[in-house]
């Protein structure tokens, strides 16, 4: 039985990454037609058509998706096997790295991120990217290196997740707001204003749910995609923001807080990174960096 070429494994890789015969042509520095020899070498090695046209585009079988983590991890082994090895020293680090986290994540533990990055490595720039989705695109395409915030569905399945801390959801309104006096009741939240903090803009969240199981339905006067703006309309006005507590301590300072009469899931906050990024030294110091700044926290903070 003749040998596979082992080499083959470096362009399946890239193919499956870009989707694309011409774009992943040009990351090997190949042309167009010798990536098509290798993309047809590819299907009759593994006997399967991996990727096939869609419209104008192509798309990958199911058996490429079934072996596109385990050839990145493979590829990903072998350049690790080939690395040299070495010791990082942070403080000869010059490099910058692309964070992408909510806005009051920054806001919470982006300072004391800042002056231990400082401190340890005065080489490093961290730039912050705000959050507007989910999507893991940015983490493979490496325009982000690290992604702090809950694991979604929309999240790719290679996708590396570290927890930090758990988060529980509270309410917050404006000093002197009528609901800041007195004990608070689910029926007397339900009745207020609320605004909802929703991405793809919908109607309703778990805390609607909860209301529901007593027979009682809030009313939504406006929806917002972060929760640094609702807590903004809410410092503003009668309105009531339901939000994160941990992260959003900053962001609620001199406002009223508290205990939702309603029982909600608490939140897992995590740290997400591209596979590719697993065992570069500087990448891991950075993640040990995040670490170390969030997880000592990891109970709630009290009303």
């Amino acid at each position: 039985m003749s040998r596979p070429d082992l080499n083959l494994l470096l362009t399946l890789d890239v193919l499956l990454t870009e989707g694309n015969v011409a774009r992943a042509a040009r990351r090997l520095h190949l042309s167009p037609s010798a990536m098509s020899r290798a993309l047809a070498r590819l299907r009759e090695t593994t006997g399967d058509p991996l990727l096939v046209r869609a419209g104008r585009g192509l798309v990958p079988t199911p058996r490429a998706l079934e072996l596109r983590e385990q050839v990145s991890r493979l590829v990903q082994e072998a350049q690790d096997v080939l690395r040299p090895a070495e010791l990082l020293d942070p403080s000869r680090l010059t490099r910058g790295f692309t964070l992408r986290a909510s806005d009051g994540f920054v806001e919470y533990f982006g300072p004391a991120l800042i002056a231990l990055v400082r401190d340890e490595a005065p080489g490093v720039r961290l730039r912050f990217m705000q959050k507007p989705d989910k999507d893991s695109k940015p983490l493979r395409e490496g325009s982000v290196d690290l992604e702090i915030g809950v694991v979604g569905a929309a999240s790719s399945p290679e996708i590396r997740t570290r927890a930090l801390f758990r988060d529980r959801f509270i309410g917050v309104v404006r000093a002197g707001h009528p609901l800041a006096k007195g004990r608070m009741s689910a029926a007397r939240y339900a009745t207020g204003q609320h605004a909802l903090v929703s991405r793809r803009g919908l109607d309703k969240g778990p805390i609607d749910d909860a209301l529901q199981v007593l027979g009682l339905t809030r009313q939504i006067a406006v929806i917002v995609a972060g929760f640094s703006d609702a807590i903004a309309l809410a410092r503003g006005s009668d309105l009531i923001a339901s939000v994160p507590e941990r992260h959003t301590a900053n962001l609620r300072a001199g406002m009223h807080s508290f205990t939702l009469p309603v029982p909600v899931p608490l939140v897992t906050v995590s740290m997400l990174w591209h596979p590719r990024m697993d065992a570069d030294p500087a990448h891991r110091w950075l993640r040990d960096c995040v670490w170390r700044i969030c997880a000592p926290g990891t109970a709630t903070i009290g009303v």
